[in-house]
């Protein structure tokens, strides 16, 4: 099949990559002419690992294309998705549907013969609606159907996300289209993903639900940890005692300093606003939202009592600064209200990531970067863990020590054991362990 991926970030891209690797002729097309420039010369905009391997070899086998032209690709397609961005609009936090509803126009005037329209962008309920209509106003002699068929893939592991996914949703009613996304995702047959069709504003509600329910997972083991804290109880023990239970799960149950990235932030604010302007209001997800936003802006505060009351002209060094390890993604990240905390309560800040510098440069220019963990800890007060990078699993402890002016580590992720560090001499801050 002909596939036209309108929008060429982070959805776009891997999806592209992807489709393109099950055989179909792929063409990601976006506006920015230097980010098309960099994708022709092999070079990603982001990082995500495999990629870059996946986009070499489907370009040398001639199904992977990356085009400024939007128009003779979608006139080609058979499928088209528009996997553009959504951010939260500022004011409200409702989804900035701007790029969606450009797209459409521009896929409306471009379109010839059958075409599915496909929804991958992640949209407020009845957002397909408004879709079909922009194109049916503008094209009434067209013969298309507009589905959602959002993404679920995670930031670090999008490739094994995208071919080995949980599920494929599909929001449409249509015998046409049902049968085009089918042949569209047959190659995944061997690996028996359920494919689930549904109503279009069903799949366009299940994006939204899914993250708000990761997010409350998140929110609430995050709790539990502070009460742990309280009651000298170890949350890493509550969290395998409750996610034994099949009902429940263990994955989402890991304390730490808060939510960030991409999709959870905008996706409960956006779900949040959905439930307002329908009259159903979601006080469990608002709550979440809150207690979320609270929670980075407290991890300053953790720091403060590890380093004895004050960071008053103290140097903290700060090991990960995107929002998840595998990712350089900097968008709503933890790190951000933390360092924008102790920098507020005078101290100087030295950080190391393994992906994410050159990203957080441009967010947070006036601290300090360095080349590794060793370096960043020289002669700090105190190093603060913030992502969980495998690279900080096994660092050499010793020499971690003896970089350090004082021996404090604050573990915002609970990646070491407590009795390790402490017999090590380590004066060791973790979040909900005794």
């Amino acid at each position: 099949m002909h596939v036209a991926m309108v929008g060429s970030g982070y959805v776009g891209l891997v999806s592209g990559a992807c489709f393109a690797d099950f055989g179909h002729v792929v063409t990601c097309i976006d506006k920015d002419s230097g980010r098309i420039e960099e994708l022709q010369a092999g070079r990603m905009p982001i990082f995500e690992p495999g990629l870059e391997a996946l986009v070499a070899a489907n370009v040398k086998a001639g199904r992977l294309f990356f085009s400024l032209d939007l128009a003779t690709h979608v006139a080609a397609a058979d499928v088209v998705f528009i996997a553009v961005g959504t951010p939260s609009r500022r004011g409200d936090g409702h989804a900035d549907l701007t790029y969606v509803y450009q797209a459409a126009r521009e896929i409306a005037a471009a379109i010839e013969g059958f075409t599915i329209v496909a929804t991958k962008s992640t949209v407020p309920v009845g957002t397909g609606d408004e879709i079909e209509r922009i194109i049916r106003e503008a094209r009434p002699d067209a013969d298309f159907i507009v589905v959602s068929n959002p993404e679920f893939l995670r930031e670090g592991a999008a490739i094994s996300d995208f071919k080995r996914p949980d599920r494929i949703v599909v929001g449409t009613e249509d015998a046409r289209a049902r049968e085009a996304i089918s042949d569209l995702y047959r190659p995944l047959n061997l690996n028996q993903p359920p494919l689930i069709f549904m109503s279009r504003r069903g799949s366009e509600l299940t994006k939204y639900a899914a993250n708000a329910f990761l997010a409350t997972k998140i929110t609430f083991i995050n709790e539990i940890a502070d009460l742990c804290d309280k009651v000298g109880a170890d949350v890493q023990d509550v969290a395998r005692g409750i996610g034994l239970d099949n009902r429940i799960g263990s994955k989402f149950l890991h304390a730490g300093p808060g939510y960030g990235g991409s999709c959870f932030p905008k996706d409960t604010l956006a779900l949040i606003q959905i439930g307002q302007e329908f009259g159903a209001p979601l006080r469990i997800v608002e709550t979440v939202a809150a207690s979320n936003d609270r929670r980075k802006k407290s991890m300053s505060d953790r720091v403060l009592s590890a380093c004895g009351g004050s960071v008053t002209g103290k140097t903290i060094a700060i090991l990960g600064l995107a929002f998840k390890p595998n990712t350089d993604d900097m968008r709503d990240a933890p790190s951000l209200d933390l360092v924008r905390g102790l920098v507020a309560l005078g101290a100087h800040i030295r950080a190391y990531d393994p992906e994410s510098m050159e990203q957080a440069r441009m967010l947070m220019p006036a601290i300090t970067y360095c080349e590794d963990p060793y370096g960043c800890a020289q002669s700090a007060d105190a190093l603060v863990i913030v992502t969980e990078w495998d690279a900080f699993r096994a660092l050499d402890l010793g020499r971690i020590k003896t970089s350090l002016k004082e021996p404090v580590v604050v573990d915002l992720r609970n990646i070491y054991r407590s009795e390790d560090m402490r017999r090590r001499g380590f004066r060791y801050t973790s979040i909900g362990r005794p």
